[in-house]
């Protein structure tokens, strides 16, 4: 291919793009170097779900530069997730800032926009810290301004190759400057995610491939990072992560800083005009919010218990020494998305236990702080065998042991395993997560199952349940012709609507669910909901339905943005 010489609006189209792509690729990768501030195994995936919002914004841009890096500065803004997926959209967003005024940008303009991005992101971290993301791109831009300084007029090539090469040198040597990950024996998860960056910059300029995803084999070091403990007053004691959108004006924004700088750390607050997204580390969730308060108005709380995480990453690490025999296990293992067990049993055998199927790491969450002692990871186009279930069977601590299957393709293959062992196991033929999470609120783990059964099963004759996904075909079904790339409403009598976006698909089908008798709608938020769309729907819900309480939860689960359920 031509190597290019500038970059229009649509090659900083298919740069964002492929980044999303790449993140996507490389997100289990940089999960599992992910030991600071908090070893929670989730930069990868907060990184990846910043890009998904910035690629959503981006999809309906038109194809100017203005435009385009209009949607990457409020798409990385309004979806940043995490602390590194916040300090990313700051360096979004300084790329963007430089390159908006331009018809195209040069090695120049790119040396300017990786000096603006550092800067951004160091100026929204309240205590910066070396050996970090910031440290990478300020490699990156270093390199980048000293090719134009010494070297006269240089390519955009040689700019981005120059940058590239020291923000992997500079990848390479974060050990050295922060030790708790020279401890674990990884680098830095956040910089190695912003080199990625720079690849895909040089896959649309010069057609080089991005690299691919590194076997990392942290989890061991993990888990001895893990075992050596901390300072009580390193970042890693502080429990809760809290983020919101905060709306305010800007001179609220200093004592908004000084309040949470009193309170906790790994703070980051970037926006302007109105809008700020704010993250912060902190064991006072209600002074955290109240701060907010002070300041403006906080929407869109989210909390994050960091210890419940670490947790599961530890499980994740125990998974991968676990004898072969389930009952020669300590009962804790864990799971992914790809069909392994995960079982948090408790200290003491119960009377009944519960194995659940479920996919998302927000909803194997839900169902383990509800009781459910084994979890098969599986759902739709994701089913798992009859062999998976019976290894969760066997592993829980109890005399009997209920199975909730969350999909009715799942329940026959549940079914099976009744004849498999000498345990004895029912199930609840639960069809679809939130019947699941809605059986959960009636189960006794000191009840026998016969009990546990008749209560579980009055408790989804309740629900009425549906799910919203894109159709990947064109078809006829029950409400006429559908086209691919519609976003299709489900309930249990199959597609009830086909919209052009995922929100006016979730708004029919939760107008379809609700009615006079109704009292609580529950949100399962998947991988791929727009945090728009989701503002939309809950308004939807407050005007249309003023009657229900709402109840709204990060599910993560992939290929359905909105799980919805009615009781």
């Amino acid at each position: 291919m031509t190597v290019l010489a500038e970059l229009g609006a649509p090659e900083l189209r298919r740069v964002v793009t492929l980044y999303r792509d790449v993140l996507r690729a490389h997100q289990e990768e940089l999960n599992l170097l992910n030991v600071y501030p908090v070893p929670d195994g989730d930069t990868g995936t907060n990184m990846a779900l910043t890009l998904e919002s910035v690629s959503a914004e981006l999809a309906g841009a038109p194809d100017s530069m203005a435009d385009v890096c209009k949607a990457v500065a409020h798409g990385s803004l309004m979806g940043a997730r995490g602390n590194s997926g916040v300090i990313l959209s700051q360096i979004l967003r300084g790329l963007a800032d430089t390159f908006r005024e331009l018809t195209v940008a040069g090695a120049d303009d790119l040396s300017i926009g990786l000096r603006r991005a550092s800067d951004a992101a160091y100026e929204a971290v309240m205590r910066p810290v070396e050996g970090t993301i910031l440290t990478v791109v300020r490699a990156a831009a270093e390199a980048a301004e000293h090719m134009g300084s010494d070297l006269g007029a240089p390519s955009l090539l040689s700019v981005l190759e120059r940058a590239s090469e020291a923000a992997r040198d500079a990848v390479l040597r974060t050990p050295e400057l922060l030790p708790v990950l020279k401890d674990a024996g990884v680098v830095d998860a956040g910089g190695r995610g912003f080199s990625l960056l720079l690849d895909a910059f040089l896959e649309v300029v010069d057609g080089r491939p991005v690299p691919e995803p590194e076997a990392v084999h942290a989890p061991a070091a993990v888990e001895r990072h893990l075992q050596g403990g901390g300072d009580a007053d390193d970042v890693a004691s502080l429990r809760y992560e809290v983020m919101y959108l905060l709306e305010a004006d800007e001179t609220t924004i200093p004592g908004f800083k000084d309040a949470w700088g009193s309170i906790g750390d790994s703070i980051v607050v970037v926006g302007g005009e109105g809008i700020w997204n704010c993250h912060i580390h902190t064991n006072e969730i209600g002074a955290s919010i109240e701060a907010g308060i002070d300041a403006g108005k906080p929407v869109k709380i989210r909390v994050t218990d960091l210890f419940e995480q670490v947790e599961e990453e530890e499980r994740w690490v125990l998974d991968h020494t676990t004898p072969s025999n389930p009952r020669d296990a300590a009962p804790s293992v864990a799971a992914d998305d790809t069909g392994v067990v995960q079982v948090v049993a408790p200290a003491d055998p119960t009377t009944t236990a519960v194995v659940a199927v479920g996919v998302g790491a927000g909803i194997r969450r839900l169902l383990r702080s509800l009781g459910v002692q084994a979890i098969v990871a599986g759902g739709q186009s994701m089913n798992p065998s009859t062999a998976q279930i019976l290894e969760a069977v066997q592993a829980c601590a109890a005399e009997a042991v209920i199975v909730i299957p969350n999909n009715k393709n799942i329940v026959p293959v549940a079914r099976r395993v009744q004849e498999l062992t000498d345990i004895r196991v029912e199930v609840v033929p639960t069809t679809a997560v939130l019947e699941g999470l809605a059986a959960m609120m009636s189960f006794d783990p000191d009840a026998d199952i016969d009990t546990n059964v008749a209560a579980m099963d009055e408790a989804v004759s309740r629900v009425r349940s549906g799910e919203v996904t894109q159709a990947v075909k064109d078809s006829v079904v029950e409400i006429g012709p559908i086209t691919k790339g519609q976003w299709i409403a489900l309930d249990d009598t199959g597609v009830c609507a086909a919209t052009k976006t995922a929100s006016d698909a979730a708004i029919a089908l939760v107008d379809r669910l609700v009615d006079d008798d109704s009292e609580l709608v529950t949100l399962l938020v998947g991988t791929e909901a727009r945090g728009a769309e989701t503002a939309r729907l809950e308004e939807h819900l407050k005007l249309a339905h003023p009657q229900v309480e709402v109840e709204v939860h990060d599910g993560g689960q992939p290929l359905y943005p909105y799980l919805i359920g009615v009781e």
